[in-house]
């Protein structure tokens, strides 16, 4: 298929100004399915590491996802790189959603953080996506969309430092007190993390406007492989691997559904009910993480969890709903 080709289904797909009615409801209900694929990232995370080291299933799963997108591509016919001009986002793209975010999650998780824990600070990405789309976009939102984000801010920054104070306290020997201190790093990477994929959905985001969503974030994974392949054959040569059946089910969920499928129904959400509206359907993922959590791998959290969750919730609910 010739470049002439590859327009027109670029121009099929394209979103229409001011989306509403069954477009609207079709894509909040596109938007729902990637977030629902997103939801188990941590927990399968959490098993691809009982038998891969934490380097290897952040970049592997990018690597593995990234042969699968240039097939999907060729099969497709389509070219196998974006327009040149495109490029700077597409970096934008593979920095936060290719390599920092998996990276910084897989690594916070292995330094002990549980994955109720990482749902609750991580449950800021929906107002850190929304403030990346202000700067991108110069939107000028209402004083109480910066009210919630401070709000939101403020109940993370409790929560992981009443659990750092908790660990500390609890710090009778010099064991617990370098446990507490792996435990403050932790929540410094998923703090990357969370940045990460705010760079990375508002630049894909934006792309998806004009290319279809499932493009964007292919060509984000293929050009990345120059990069993803080498570093998974070195890591998965020199790192110890126990492919025991629940580690491999882990690293294929997060290569196959986290890293490529989630994605196709995510920006087709975002691309049909527009970016405001859809994007809404993410504010469900940390309740849904701590019940796969709870479900797959036996996870107790306490009240003050679930209270910063649902409290972190109403924070961004009120930033996507005034940011306009």
């Amino acid at each position: 298929m010739n470049s002439k080709d590859s327009a027109i289904v670029a121009v099929a797909v394209a979103p229409t100004a001011g989306p509403a009615g069954h477009d609207a409801a079709r894509g909040t209900a596109l938007a729902f399915l990637g977030v629902l694929a997103f939801s188990g990232s941590f927990p399968a995370t959490a098993f691809a590491m009982r038998g891969f080291d934490p380097w290897l299933v952040g970049v592997g799963r990018a690597a593995v996802a990234g042969v699968i997108a240039l097939a999907c591509l060729k099969a497709a016919r389509l070219p196998l790189v974006p327009p040149r001009s495109h490029w700077p986002a597409y970096a934008v793209i593979s920095a936060g959603v290719v390599f920092g975010f998996p990276v910084f999650s897989g690594l916070a998780l292995h330094l002990g953080a549980s994955t109720s824990h990482a749902a609750v600070v991580i449950a800021l990405l929906p107002a850190a996506t929304a403030i990346g789309a202000v700067l991108r976009a110069g939107e000028r939102p209402k004083p109480l969309f910066w009210a919630a984000c401070a709000a939101g801010a403020a109940a993370v920054t409790a929560f992981t430092l009443t659990r750092g104070a908790a660990g500390a306290a609890s710090a009778a020997s010099a064991a617990s007190a370098a446990s507490a201190a792996w435990a403050a790093w932790a929540d410094v990477l998923l703090v990357g993390a969370l940045v990460s994929a705010a760079a990375g959905y508002t630049e894909g985001g934006r792309l998806s406007r004009g290319t279809p969503g499932w493009q964007v974030i292919s060509y984000a994974l293929v050009l990345s492989l120059p990069l993803t392949v080498p570093i998974t054959a070195v890591l998965a040569a020199t790192t110890p691997i126990d492919p025991a059946p629940d580690a491999l089910a882990g690293l294929a969920y997060v290569s196959l559904i986290s890293m490529f499928l989630g994605f196709i129904p995510w920006y087709a959400g975002l691309a049909r009910g527009g970016i405001a509206r859809a994007g809404q359907t993410q504010l469900t993922q940390p309740l849904l993480t701590l019940l796969w959590a709870w479900t797959l791998l036996g996870e107790r959290y306490g009240a003050a969890t679930v209270v910063t969750a649902v409290a972190v919730l109403v924070c961004v609910a009120v930033t996507q709903r005034t940011r306009a």
